[in-house]
């Protein structure tokens, strides 16, 4: 998932590229950015994604994350699934796969009624 603001860290996750790369581009390209609130130092910058930037991405994606049709498959969905994902959304969904389980979510989704069980 793409958002409006993003760290150098969300987007090494989103395109496969490591953080250093990302903040090299930031600087080669002349990416707006701005402080990230709450850190001290004044090195942790939030990058503006705007159309320039978000061209950049889509270009710059590695190839190794674009599913070939032999991977074409459930866990291939999944995996693209979680690597669009904000931090904080894989971490409640890992919150609630870890207390509900599988049967608890499949059950929240309405794929499986409790006399299923």
């Amino acid at each position: 998932m793409i958002k409006e603001r993003m760290t150098p860290e969300e987007l090494a996750h989103l395109t496969g590229y490591s953080r250093q790369t990302i903040n090299k581009w930031v600087r080669k390209e002349g990416w707006k950015t701005s402080p990230r609130p709450g850190v001290q130092g004044g090195k942790a910058r939030l990058v503006h994604v705007n159309e320039q930037v978000r061209e950049f991405i889509h270009s710059a994606q590695r190839a190794a994350d674009v599913p070939t049709p032999a991977e074409d498959s459930f866990d291939a969905l999944l995996l693209s699934l979680a690597k669009e994902m904000s931090h904080g959304e894989q971490k409640q969904l890992t919150s609630l796969l870890l207390r509900e389980g599988i049967s608890g979510l499949l059950l929240r989704l309405g794929i499986r009624t409790q006399e299923s069980q």
